[in-house]
């Protein structure tokens, strides 16, 4: 008895096994629903595509989801595409939403943009209800040398036939941000700006700043601007700090060049001042030899010095100022003197 009761438990395991196998690979219920839904496909192109590795349910529903609304789709094509790694259920999607919304779009396209890496049924949304992009804070200065800080909504929406090879939001904000310079850095007074902020608008929209890229631009619409610094007052003062270190700095080289040049002269002078006394320390030497000689007599020689007493009164009248230097610095020295004699 226990034997024949594992021997039908085994066979209704075997069964159970054996049937899940079938449904797995034979999808009847898929089938059926399809069939009711009007898809014609049968059951053995169901098991074509588990052998293929396609799951039946994503191609069939897909099917399905088009006819009803009124779409005729093959199914090599849903194969083949997902086959190239697309996502077959949101480009039926978007189809579907395209053929509601009245815009032009193939089965072609849709794959197209899919495999390109973009979000097909996003971008149909978005031609129906435009994207708002707020950019980040775009800074400019204006002629007048004020800074300004501006803040823009951009409304866009989606080109669905540059969506392939067309450039993206970054694309769409550095253009943005670029006109929004432009624009500030072009006005001749900040307060221009802020009387007619929507000359800004105006300025970047005519420059067609959508063309080359996945969308298109409806609107551009100054959010904010907030006034900064008076950059051309900052501008000014470093220049004038620069100039004045500049002029500081020739007029140090000017200084040392001149002490430079003083020091040389006062070389100079002393280098001459030894050459005069080297000179004069001959003259004794040349009258003793003119007293041997006997081209000089006692008389002239008497008068020679006569000339030079002469000379010294002279140059010791036109020089009071060092003469009294002189006698108080001798008076001093009298002074110490005696001070250290009565010391002594």
């Amino acid at each position: 008895m226990e034997n024949n009761l594992l021997v039908i438990v085994g066979i209704g395991i075997a069964a159970i096994f054996g049937l899940w196998v079938i449904f797995y690979f034979i999808p009847v219920g898929l089938w059926f629903t399809a069939l009711l839904s009007g898809v014609r496909i049968s059951l053995l192109q169901l098991v074509f595509m588990r052998w293929r590795k396609i799951p039946p349910a994503v191609i069939v529903k897909s099917l399905i989801a088009s006819t009803k609304a009124g779409l005729h789709l093959n199914r090599n094509d849903l194969e083949a595409h997902y086959l190239a790694g697309g996502r077959v259920e949101p480009v039926v999607n978007a189809l579907i939403s395209a053929d509601k919304a009245n815009i032009d779009l193939d089965f072609k396209s849709a794959t197209a943009i899919d495999l390109a890496g973009r979000d097909v049924f996003e971008a149909v949304q978005m031609s129906v209800n435009p994207k708002v992009i707020n950019t980040p804070a775009v800074t400019a200065v204006a002629k007048d040398g004020i800074q300004l800080s501006a803040k823009a909504r951009v409304t866009v929406r989606a080109n669905i036939r540059q969506l392939v090879g067309g450039a993206g939001e970054e694309t769409v904000l550095a253009r943005v941000g670029e006109g929004v310079v432009s624009s500030i850095g072009s006005a001749d007074s900040h307060k221009k700006v802020l009387e007619n902020p929507d000359t800004i608008s105006r300025l970047v929209l005519d420059k067609g700043l959508d063309s080359g890229t996945a969308f298109e631009i409806l609107s551009i619409d100054i959010a904010d601007i907030d006034v900064g610094k008076n950059i051309g007052a900052v501008l000014q003062m470093d220049q004038a700090n620069a100039d004045k270190n500049i002029a500081q700095a020739k007029a140090e080289e000017r200084r040392a060049m001149a002490v430079a040049t003083e020091q040389e002269m006062k070389a100079k002078a002393q280098e001459a001042r030894a050459k005069v006394i080297e000179a004069e320390a001959e003259v004794p030497k040349a009258i003793s030899e003119a007293f041997r000689s006997g081209n000089l007599g006692i008389m002239d020689y008497y008068r020679f010095e006569n000339i030079q007493a002469d000379t010294k009164m002279r140059e010791s009248l036109s020089k009071p100022e060092e003469k009294g230097k002189e006698q108080r610095r001798y008076g001093r020295k009298g002074k110490e003197g005696d001070e250290g004699n009565e010391k002594e």
